[in-house]
């Protein structure tokens, strides 16, 4: 006869299956797995959104579905502190090194500010929408998302709600800046696309905003572009505007070469027919910035700039291999990968609309994009911690689909953890060990000496996820670790015990200072660690500060 089993003998708090929540925690919630996690608050996950945004969404949820969590999130926390919320994305737009790889989600809070915030939230929204909106074309999206948000349907279509602060605040962007300075952003880009693929010209803008002008010279500014003041008066006044025109009016090759060369033009102020010549983006590799030659490297082999034997393909590896330039320009380092990771797909469609673009990857200027990669990161002193780096190596992150840069196919999460680790193995030198965790621990083959392009071909064990293992992998080897980093997708499910169970047995049994720095791939809204644990950092990016992030709060 089977023995009776007390039910009540298997809640335990000390072992609990993942696919349970814990016990007396009612703020586990169950993730898109099964498993059950930490729900972040409000402000954790409008952060993550704020950093990664929702484009491609993850293995588990679908793109749509992303983005109406996480602006149901924003909704939510400009409801609760709007005044907040404003400074919050402009601290993330703002950061130097930049800490979201794209301004999108920060114009679409903005925008959302001004549309559903209260009088303070707008004031503030005002203050910072030219800290933000700091180009011609981050003023067409933030003008598209709050006709989305704050619009009014008409006879035409939908036209935006313009009321006193928000003409202010459009008007700010023409003053913020010399007259000249403006002046160089309008002829780098007068007309852009919103969001919804609407024209969007600076002169309609000028219109609507009305800013009074601080002096002649950018009454003359106001007025050329309005249409009112002649290209010669421009011209005479604002040395922008007089380069501005001199490359417009370049009919052949020949003079557009001698018009870069000469006076130093940047590439968007030539006429559309010649960025289709060679020979021009041949002059231009001397004279562009860091950062317009990086985004252009795929534009330059497509035409047959860069070939493999071309001298312009040796000024170009001089150029992206010079340390010294590329720390002057602030090159991210994780713009140089995604750079590097781009221009090795040789494949790119940036309009979903248009066609593909091809080309044929240049050899030597991927090995000049990897030493652009290294230099970016200047000089990092190790933290003389010992770190175990585990990535996720489960089926949730072999999700490649979502991960895009302009069309060109980037990688997978597991691909991006393991660039990571290999960072951190870098910097730390002998003071890392990476494990790869599904519902196992296996052996990485990350080292010191990994070479990122041969990331691209491993494949992730594929199985389920129990994210308890590397703490108690670590206290069975008794690996005393300082700080324990985690990339993953935060879907656990497969575990006898929760991460955070397993985290508290390994500090009383082998390591009780061990911090953990949880780096999330996704903006899912949960996360594995302990709201209140404050030996915990939840990490939504994976940028190429994240090592120095890591490296602060071991230290620390």
């Amino acid at each position: 006869m089977a023995r009776n089993r007390d039910p009540l003998a298997g809640v335990s708090a000390i072992a609990t299956p993942q696919t349970r929540p814990l016990p007396g925690r009612p703020d586990q919630v169950q993730n898109a797995a099964g498993g059950y996690v930490f729900a972040k608050d409000v402000w954790r996950k409008l952060e993550d959104f704020l950093i990664l945004g929702t484009t491609g969404g993850t293995y588990y949820v679908s793109e749509d579905k992303l983005t109406a969590e996480n602006a149901g999130v924003l909704f939510q926390a400009i409801a609760e502190d709007g005044p907040r919320v404003v400074e919050l994305l402009t601290a993330i737009s703002t950061a130097r090194p930049p800490r979201a790889p794209k301004q999108r989600p920060a114009l679409f809070a903005l925008a959302a500010c001004y549309a559903n915030g209260d009088a303070d939230t707008r004031q503030a929204a005002k203050v910072t929408l030219p800290k933000v909106a700091r180009t011609t074309d981050h003023l067409a999206q933030f003008f598209g998302y709050y006709k989305n948000l704050g619009g009014k349907p008409t006879a035409r279509g939908v036209a935006p709600t313009m009321g006193r602060s928000l003409r202010t605040a459009l008007g700010s962007w023409f003053l913020n800046g010399t007259p000249d300075a403006v002046a160089f952003k309008a002829c780098k880009a007068r007309q852009r696309k919103t969001p919804q693929g609407e024209a969007f010209d600076l002169r309609d803008v000028l219109r609507i905003a009305h800013p009074a002008a601080d002096g002649d010279q950018r009454r003359t500014l106001f007025g050329w572009i309005a249409g009112n003041v002649g290209d010669e008066q421009a011209r005479q006044a604002l040395p922008a505007v007089d380069r501005f025109l001199t490359a417009k009016a370049v009919t052949s090759p020949s003079e557009a070469v001698r018009v870069v060369t000469t006076t130093k033009v940047p590439w968007e102020f030539l006429p559309d027919a010649m960025l289709r010549e060679p020979a021009v983006w041949e002059a231009l590799i001397e004279t562009v910035g860091m950062t317009a030659l990086i985004r252009n490297l795929a534009r330059m082999t497509r035409l047959g700039t860069l070939t493999p034997t071309a001298a312009a393909t040796s000024r170009a590896v001089l150029r992206l291999t010079d340390r010294e330039a590329i720390l002057r320009a602030r090159i991210h380092p994780m713009d140089a990968w995604l750079a590097m990771r781009v221009y090795a797909s040789g494949r790119a469609q940036p309009n979903p609309r248009a066609d593909h673009q091809t080309w044929h990857p240049v050899p030597a200027i991927l090995d000049a994009l990897e030493e652009t990669y290294e230099a970016a990161f200047g000089t990092v002193e190790p933290s003389g911690k010992r770190l175990l780096v585990a990535v996720d190596s489960s089926g949730s992150m072999s999700w490649g689909g979502g991960v895009r840069v302009g069309g060109s196919p980037i990688g997978s999460p597991y691909e991006v953890g393991n660039a990571m680790a290999v960072m951190l193995a870098r910097i730390e030198r002998g003071n890392v060990h990476v494990i790869d965790v599904d519902t196992s621990v296996h052996a990485s083959k990350v080292t010191p000496r990994t070479n990122l392009r041969e990331i691209a071909s491993w494949q992730p064990s594929g199985g389920g996820t129990d994210l308890s293992l590397p703490f108690r992998w670590a206290r069975e080897q008794r690996m005393r670790a300082d700080g324990i980093v985690i990339f993953t997708d935060n879907e656990t499910w497969a575990g006898r015990a929760h991460p955070s169970q397993e985290l508290d047995t390994y500090r009383r049994t082998v390591a009780p200072g061990a911090r953990v720095v949880l780096a999330a791939m996704t903006t899912a809204g949960h996360s594995i660690g302990a709201p209140r644990d404050e030996g915990v950092l939840n990490v939504a990016g994976l940028d190429a500060s994240l090592p120095l992030i890591v490296n602060g709060f071991i230290r620390d």
